[in-house]
């Protein structure tokens, strides 16, 4: 508890700078709220995992059968505008016509062509994102970058959780199932700063949320 409030606390009330978070998984609803408290504290802020594609949806780019929260995608608007260049998003992904680990896959460039939804970031955001990593002192991960659990779509989480593993003069923070699960699969736990076991709790602390249990234990 002790290592939860010293690190996460310390990303949202007092971070190192370049601070870069990295926020994956489905749905931008999931994380509205960590996008707009991080927005303004980070210096930049990737954008990965299905959420990539309301976004994209949001820039009028065409998204096949993509996930898509077709109700967020004002907010998403809203997000990008509010951003500017602070916010990251992928430029390649690793797409198919079946939600199949077995279905034959392509990598396309922006737009996901008719009949088929992306389920990984391609090898050009992997590279772009690392590039935006290499300078960090402070990066807060959250959520895998596509369908981790299938091993032709895990390759993008994999290759952030090895180059996070890398940054010697960063502070590293990892939290949420998927982004835990790729650290301690490649055997880089030991290299980064800090897991978080917390899940959703270490969301809610991202967001800037108050606690019960951290409040609690404050007031002693």
């Amino acid at each position: 508890m002790e290592k939860e409030i010293k690190f996460i606390g310390g990303a949202v009330s007092n971070p190192a700078h370049p601070f870069v978070a990295i926020l994956g998984g489905a749905k931008v609803s999931d994380k509205i709220g960590v996008i707009d408290n991080l927005l303004d504290k980070a210096d930049k802020v990737i954008i990965g995992g299905g959420m990539t594609y309301t976004f994209y949806a949001a820039k009028g780019m065409k998204i096949g059968n993509s996930l898509v929260e077709t109700d967020k995608i004002d907010l998403a608007k809203e997000i990008m505008d509010k951003a500017g260049d602070k916010l990251v998003l992928p430029v390649d992904s690793i797409v198919a016509e079946k939600f199949d680990n077995d279905a034959p896959h392509k990598t396309v460039e922006g737009d996901i062509p008719d009949g088929y939804m992306a389920l990984d970031i391609g090898p050009k955001s992997v590279a772009e994102f690392k590039d935006v990593l290499k300078s960090a002192k402070l990066v807060v991960w959250n959520g895998p970058m596509g369908v981790f659990e299938m091993s032709n779509y895990a390759e993008g989480t994999l290759e952030i959780g090895k180059f996070l593993g890398t940054l010697s003069d960063a502070t590293t923070i990892v939290g949420g199932g998927d982004s835990t699960a790729a650290v301690q699969q490649l055997g880089v736990g030991e290299q980064l700063t800090h897991i978080s076991t917390g899940g959703g709790a270490s969301l809610e602390y991202l967001e800037g949320k108050t606690l019960p249990g951290i409040a609690a234990i404050s007031d002693k």
